[in-house]
């Protein structure tokens, strides 16, 4: 929630307004500042009660739900089943394409599975999952389902940062890698994944891996010259040709 919360400030919100953007919800339901069993993680994205006619009732995921009425809902509970229809076609209902994305894992402690939330939505969500996950066909349309997975930009991040022997790895830098996985997306296509599937990982690391490293040279933490980035990760690889 933070690292999502400093990238909205880098794209030029302010930090309060950022926050302002984050409903977290426990076992206690919606996360209030008068609660005094708040991890530090979760203070900072407390709200107020007095945002709520009916504070007292919003207790459970359902109802915090159709009192906020968001647009991303992110799992990490491993309360399988937690995304319900009623929640899913609720969201549905007041956003065109809803982002969805059960994390929690292994699969029996998902909080939907990739399928109901295709169908609940009438293939609208936007969905990834903490798994792999087959792809889902729904109403002709098959629909890729991608892995919310920190191997995405891990393997990139190390490579980019040892191409220039970075003194540091910094937000900015895994903000750069992130940032890079978008140029493997194919948004035009009706059902694609909403992120790159861990099957091309060899492929888009070494893009990472030169995001990462233009930036560390950009922020000053290089530790050794590089004049072609690309260059200078490409000499790191090693491949296992025998």
């Amino acid at each position: 929630t933070s690292r999502i919360c400093r990238e909205m400030v880098e794209q030029g919100l302010i930090e309060e307004e950022a926050r302002g953007h984050f409903y977290l919800v426990d076992k206690q339901g919606l996360l209030f500042d008068d609660m005094g069993d708040l991890t530090p993680e979760q203070k900072p994205f407390a709200r107020k009660r007095s945002e709520f006619d009916h504070a007292d009732s919003l207790t459970t995921l359902t109802a915090a739900v159709m009192a906020v009425k968001p647009t991303i809902l992110v799992g990490t509970s491993t309360m399988p089943g937690a995304f319900t229809e009623t929640i899913v076609r609720a969201m549905a209902s007041w956003c065109d394409r809803p982002i969805i994305f059960p994390l929690s894992n292994p699969t029996e402690l998902a909080e939907a599975t990739a399928e109901d939330l295709i169908r609940w939505s009438d293939g609208r969500a936007l969905v990834a999952t903490g798994v792999p996950r087959d792809p889902v066909s729904y109403r002709g349309t098959t629909y890729e389902i991608g892995q919310a997975n920190n191997a995405l930009i891990y393997p990139g991040l190390g490579l980019g940062s040892m191409a220039v022997d970075a003194k540091l790895v910094t937000d900015e830098m895994i903000s750069a890698a992130a940032h890079s996985l978008g140029a493997f997306l194919t948004p035009e296509k009706k059902g694609a994944a909403v992120i790159p599937p861990v099957t091309r990982l060899t492929e888009f690391s070494a893009a990472v891996a030169v995001a990462v490293a233009e930036c560390a040279v950009k922020q000053g933490l290089n530790r050794r010259a590089a004049a072609d980035v690309k260059a200078a990760v490409e000499e790191m690889v090693w491949k296992a040709e025998y």
